[in-house]
């Protein structure tokens, strides 16, 4: 098992990796690959984010594009239109709590100072400029693997030398080491830095598999690992499941990357994920059992 790596500073605020973490995500999209992750309307989005907090979600990612290529193309100004607000609100609503947005946009995010403590780019740098925002606001920045593709590109006919495990985690290794030293050159501290394996982004399913075989391997690079498994197409391709029933290989991909040293885990179902990685850090001696009425 990785030695944990040291703790992440978002914003103001100093969030400890002794144990896995759930991100919980708010999709301001009409067109969201999981359709009860829909939340157009303002209020829908808001009782949804009281929903993810009361189930033990640690930070809320929200975004206001959907990442694969379907569905209309959004310009930067109505992604701002679909985030903006909601994080206004939402900041307001839980001042506590950790907010991110999920975009791989510098307008978007410099239209959202003040409201956010971290900046997941989806999309590996595709706007160099956003790093610059991100280290200018002080804010953390989740470093991202994609195989170069651009934004919202699908996966056809992506190969990483002979596509062996050892292939493909040596090429997100790479890619991942070389996504944080941009990051330190704009700026940034080294604890202000996740990595993110970015599952099915710029991966095949095979890809994506042998990466969370061999998580601990991108554990121990230095920074927070985090891992977006929650109904993913690598999980549908390998069940031969429509999404609204993958939260099984959901999860259980996910206890394995837990095991393995990942600490941030990006879901959809907030409470099924909180139980598994808090059972999986007990089992790690991470953390203790909630309650131990039968001794210690």
């Amino acid at each position: 098992m990785q030695q944990r790596p040291s703790p992440l500073r978002l914003g103001t605020r100093v969030f400890s990796t002794a144990a896995p973490a759930v991100m919980a995500i708010i999709n301001r999209t009409p067109d969201s690959f999981y359709a009860p992750g829909r939340f157009t309307e303002l209020d829908d989005a808001l009782a949804a984010l009281d929903r993810c907090i009361d189930q033990g979600a640690d930070i809320v990612d929200v975004g206001g594009v959907r990442a694969g290529q379907d569905g209309p193309w959004v310009g930067e100004a109505e992604e701002i239109t679909r985030v903006r607000p909601f994080l206004a609100a939402a900041r307001q609503r839980h001042p506590g709590t950790l907010f991110s947005l999920d975009t791989w946009r510098a307008g978007v995010a410099r239209a959202c100072a003040g409201l956010i403590d971290l900046v997941n780019d989806t999309w590996a740098g595709a706007d160099p400029q956003l790093l610059r925002v991100a280290a200018e606001q002080h804010v953390g920045y989740v470093v991202s693997h994609t195989g170069g593709l651009a934004p919202r590109t699908d996966p056809v006919g992506v190969h990483y030398g002979d596509d062996s495990d050892a292939a493909v985690v040596q090429a997100v290794r790479t890619g991942l080491l070389d996504g944080a030293a941009r990051a330190l050159a704009a700026g940034l501290s080294p604890d202000q830095i996740v990595l993110d394996a970015t599952l099915d982004f710029g991966k095949t399913t095979a890809h994506s598999l042998a990466l969370v075989r061999h998580t601990d391997e991108l554990a121990g690079l230095g920074h927070p690992l985090m891992m977006g498994i929650s109904r993913k197409d690598f999980v549908g391709e390998t069940l031969d499941l429509p999404v609204d029933q993958r939260l099984e290989g959901s999860l259980a991909a996910t206890a394995v990357a837990a095991w393995q040293g990942a600490i941030l885990f990006r879901a959809h179902d907030v409470q099924a994920t909180r139980r598994v990685v808090d059972m999986v850090a007990s089992i790690r001696g991470d953390r203790p059992p909630a309650r131990a009425e039968r001794g210690v």
